[in-house]
């Protein structure tokens, strides 16, 4: 018995044992796994930022609308009836006015010209 080895060792065909190739497919396998994770992961938090950048310029494309919409109702209601008199009472709202103007123009809803000419038609 010269030429046989007991069963601790390798084998007598001289390659890995069975141990050893299921350890290592086991850290191949386990390797690969986090790694596709983490690259799962990454992947869903760039779509979950770009969602959010998308509703956020969603959001302020409908309040530059509903801007534009005031100011067209500006427009129209100076329009259809001579300004009023300074009388106490309509100092608050031409504050809130022009306020609105320029919160537009801020916003690049409105040229310089348009502002100007808006202002100049409140201001009377």
């Amino acid at each position: 018995m010269v030429g046989r080895r007991g069963r601790g060792g390798r084998g007598g065909r001289g390659g890995p044992g069975l141990l050893n190739t299921v350890a290592r497919t086991a850290v191949i396998s386990s390797t690969a796994t986090a790694a596709s994770n983490a690259t799962s992961g990454a992947m869903n938090q760039k779509a979950m930022q770009a969602q959010q950048e998308q509703a956020a310029a969603m959001q302020a494309q409908a309040e530059m609308e509903q801007l534009k919409a005031q100011l067209a109702n500006v427009q129209a209601t100076q329009v259809q009836a001579p300004p009023p008199v300074a009388a106490p009472a309509a100092q608050p709202d031409l504050l809130s006015q022009l306020t609105q103007l320029s919160q537009l123009k801020d916003a690049g809803a409105l040229t310089e010209e348009e502002f100007q000419l808006a202002k100049a038609k409140l201001l009377g």
